[in-house]
């Protein structure tokens, strides 16, 4: 019993010196490893710290470049549609010329009108119809039917007409100008002060006058248009 007795004791305390030899290795351990853990987590907060600090810094740079790519992109696509405005100016301009030695029609007044009518020949009618001028249709001549916006009792409405078509570009402005000189069933000569006009204004007064447009700005943007590409070289 004694022997036994003895032999636990001794157990035990070698249990006892095993366990104090070992705890303080254990403690510098896990204190080794919680200080290596905090100075992972120290850096790991600074390396943060420092991309935040580099992203502020650069985001009004990379929002000012984006700014610049879209502004620059919007440059380009109004530099685009200058030169097409430009071009089709000067495609149409030496056909407005012949009619003004056929009939005394300014051509900056014809130019005006096409550009305006046909956005520059861009609209869907100009492009694919050669219409020009929004000229309707009667009878059986060629035509195809379209929406149409018209002012009408002081508001726009959208209608469905029916609007001449054409082969070429020459051919629409030659049937703008015969309406000029021919005029309209009720009164041939309706529009014989417009082609007896000296000057872009009297020619535009008068086209107001004898009620061409339903849009009551009709004769201020055929003016700025004038005005704004020059069309008046084109009359001498």
């Amino acid at each position: 019993m004694s022997v036994r007795l003895r032999q636990g004791a001794l157990y035990r305390k070698k249990e006892n010196i095993l366990y104090k030899k070992k705890t303080p290795i254990t403690q510098k351990m896990s204190g080794a490893v919680a200080s290596k853990k905090h100075r992972l987590n120290g850096l790991q907060r600074f390396v943060l710290q420092v991309f935040i600090l580099i992203f502020l810094l650069l985001l009004p740079a990379v929002c000012t470049l984006r700014a610049t790519g879209d502004f620059a992109e919007s440059q380009l696509t109004e530099r685009v549609a200058t030169f097409e405005s430009y071009n089709f100016i000067r495609e149409i301009a030496p056909i407005a010329k012949s009619t003004q030695k056929e009939t005394g029609l300014l051509p900056s007044v014809t130019l005006a009108q096409a550009c305006l009518e046909s956005d520059f020949g861009r609209s869907l009618l100009a492009s694919k119809h050669h219409n020009l001028f929004g000229i309707k249709a009667y009878g059986n001549e060629p035509q195809v039917t379209m929406s149409t916006q018209e002012y009408v009792d002081k508001k726009w409405i959208t209608i469905k007409a029916t609007f001449r078509t054409y082969n070429s570009w020459a051919a629409s402005v030659a049937d703008h100008t015969k309406l000029f000189v021919d005029g309209v069933s009720w009164d041939s000569a309706h529009y014989h002060a417009v082609l007896a006009a000296k000057t872009p204004e009297a020619a535009v007064a008068a086209l107001e006058a004898a009620g061409y447009a339903t849009d009551p700005n009709y004769a201020a943007q055929l003016l700025a248009l004038i005005n704004e590409y020059q069309l008046t070289t084109y009359d001498s």
